[in-house]
């Protein structure tokens, strides 16, 4: 037995034939002689595939450090702006490259392209300039993004030109862009051909986006030599299925025959022309029109509706023995047209029985007898007569006297004499007058009307109402006092064309009386005294001598002397209960030289 091996003996007896197969042989786990033991595998970062890897990798990374030093603080390779490299560049480099490629530009001429028109810009001359550092500022920083670096190798990439412009200076062009583009849109509707209803299709518009524009204007001239500018759509509301709707539904029934409107005790008829003149439609929700009626265009249907209305009166003041007394106020009542003419689009519609009954609305007077009795109205605070009328003219002045004698003007209102009486003509029983027409003597209806106007003119003077507005005669008569005379005058139609006005300023009302006699008319004006009026009259002067005047003779021909003309002034003063002064106002007033007339004939 050789020295180097043990051989296994057993503690216990055994059967040797029973165990010797299960019995391991020490001798299997030696090698034999001449046999190699096996080599166990390397490592993975040592295999081959690895190592060249790694190689790979790390030239890279050398190469990516190396364009990352080499490339430090320039422009990133591949960029370029209006067309022009700069990738690679220093900055200042890249700064003056754009300098001398763009400033040229500036210069030249290029078409803006708006709808079908060209218009020539020249961007120097607009004002436009660039800003060459902030543009180079805003192509970026060296990227450190190792795949946005290799990329740049193969694609380049157009920074954004920085330019600005003088406000206003791109103002003529975009005005001339905004002429040729902007259309707005057409809506759809219905027209008449007299009582034939014609459809019109709506139509789209367009308009400039004067926002985006700008930038175009600003920054395109350096890409292109024609710049078309960017066009906004404008879509109608309304929608062709729309208007045929409208059409066949609301048109056609509509004038299908005339229509009745019941009022309390008249009837009115409108017929088909005058349906098809007040239809009008406007654009609805979801492209629908809207159909509405025009009171102003039936206006036989509101004069048929006319004497079933009644008119309102506010409250008025009577005098008895010199006390005021309230005249209690009327309610009014008129046609509720809003009403009335929606029930009369549904009577005109399609199933509609072409009838309807007028709507009618109560209408409170301005002034009610509550409000009247507490507006402070108890004594008189001014009053004013004048005389020397003639006959005619005094029938005028009654007439218009009993219009406004008890009259209420409230506080903070202002009254005016032209619209508080309407027209003064022979249907209101007014007469033939005198009057000064152009400087001459002659008669119309309503003469003598500024008599009254004086007189009231004088008596809100004093009373301490704002004169808001008046004029004084042509030339001076002698029964006025001079330089607080005033005159009136209207059409026939009631429009004024002179008037006086005097404004309410103080916390309580203001009510008129007046009292005429054949020979006098006296205007007094009733609240609550709140101030001391006092007139004081300037000196005359700057004389101007008669002119004459030749008229044919006859019965409308009076021979009169003339008189100078001259120039004064009224100064009123204002002082409260105290005595204390609080305005003091001067009007100047030129009285035109009074003509001779000469009869000839």
């Amino acid at each position: 037995m050789s020295a180097g091996r043990r051989w296994f003996e057993p503690s216990v007896s055994v059967n040797y034939d029973l165990v010797v197969s299960s019995t391991p042989d020490p001798t299997e786990y030696l090698p034999s002689v001449g046999e190699v033991e096996p080599s166990r595998p390397k490592p993975w970062w040592r295999r081959p595939g690895t190592i060249a890897v790694a190689a790979v990798l790390l030239a890279l990374a050398v190469l990516y450090v190396l364009d990352l030093a080499l490339s430090s603080g320039d422009v990133p390779r591949g960029t370029t702006v209006a067309g022009v490299p700069i990738g690679g560049l220093s900055e200042s480099a890249a700064e003056q490259k754009l300098r001398d490629e763009l400033t040229p530009r500036l210069e030249r001429p290029v078409q803006v392209l708006a709808g079908d028109r060209e218009i020539p810009f020249v961007p120097a001359d607009a004002g436009v300039r660039v800003d060459f550092a902030a543009t180079v500022a805003g192509a970026g920083s060296q990227p450190l993004n190792p795949w946005t670096r290799l990329v740049s190798l193969f694609r380049d990439r157009e920074a954004p030109l920085v330019a600005e412009a003088d406000p206003g200076s791109l103002t003529t062009t975009l005005d001339q862009a905004r002429a040729a583009v902007d259309r707005p849109a057409v809506e759809g509707g219905i027209r008449f051909d007299g009582t034939t209803p014609v459809p019109v299709d709506p139509q789209a518009g367009q308009t400039l986006d004067v926002a985006r524009a700008e930038d175009v204007l600003r920054t395109g001239w350096a890409i292109s030599p024609r710049l078309p500018l960017p066009v906004l759509p404008l879509a109608p509301k309304t929608t062709p299925e729309g208007v045929r709707a409208a059409l066949d539904q609301v048109a056609r029934p509509a004038v299908a025959g005339p229509a009745t409107v019941r009022g309390d005790g008249r009837d009115a008829t409108v017929e088909p022309p005058q349906i098809a003149a007040a239809l009008t439609f406007q654009p609805g929700d979801t492209g629908t029109l809207v159909p509405r009626l025009d009171r102003a265009k039936l206006g036989a249907l509101a004069d048929q509706l006319a004497p079933t209305e009644k008119p309102g009166q506010d409250a008025r003041m009577r005098f008895d023995n010199d006390r005021p007394m309230v005249v209690p106020s009327v309610d009014g009542r008129a046609v509720d047209w809003d009403q009335t003419l929606a029930g009369l689009l549904q009577a005109i519609g399609p199933g509609g029985s072409r009838t309807t009954d007028a709507r009618y609305r109560a209408v409170p007077a301005r002034i009610t007898t509550e409000r009247a009795g507490q507006l402070g109205i108890t004594e008189v605070i001014g009053e004013f007569t004048t005389s020397g009328f003639a006959p005619d003219s005094g029938v005028n002045i009654r007439v218009v006297a009993e219009e406004v004698a008890g009259a209420i003007v409230l506080p903070g209102d202002t009254f005016s004499l032209n619209g508080y009486t309407g027209p003064r003509e022979a249907a209101q029983g007014y007469v033939e007058a005198g009057v000064i027409e152009e400087g001459v003597p002659d008669r119309e209806v309503g003469g003598g009307i500024s008599q009254f106007a004086t007189t009231l003119y004088n008596a809100a003077y004093f009373a301490g109402m704002t004169d808001v507005e008046h004029k004084e005669h042509s030339f001076y008569i002698s029964r006025y006092p001079v330089a607080r005379d005033a005159t009136v005058f209207q059409n026939p139609d009631g429009s004024s064309v002179i008037d006086l006005k005097f404004g309410n300023e103080y916390p309580t009302g203001v009510a008129i009386q007046t009292i005429w006699t054949p020979k006098s008319i006296t205007v007094r004006l009733w609240g609550t005294k709140h101030v001391a009026v006092e007139s004081v009259t300037g000196p005359r002067g700057d004389y101007v001598n008669p002119y004459t005047v030749t008229k044919p003779a006859g019965p409308s021909c009076k021979a009169a002397r003339g008189k100078p003309g001259f120039t004064t002034s009224d100064t009123r003063v204002v002082r409260d209960l105290s005595g204390t002064e609080l305005s003091r106002t001067t009007r100047t007033v030129h009285y035109d030289p009074e003509p001779t007339v000469r009869c000839v004939g």
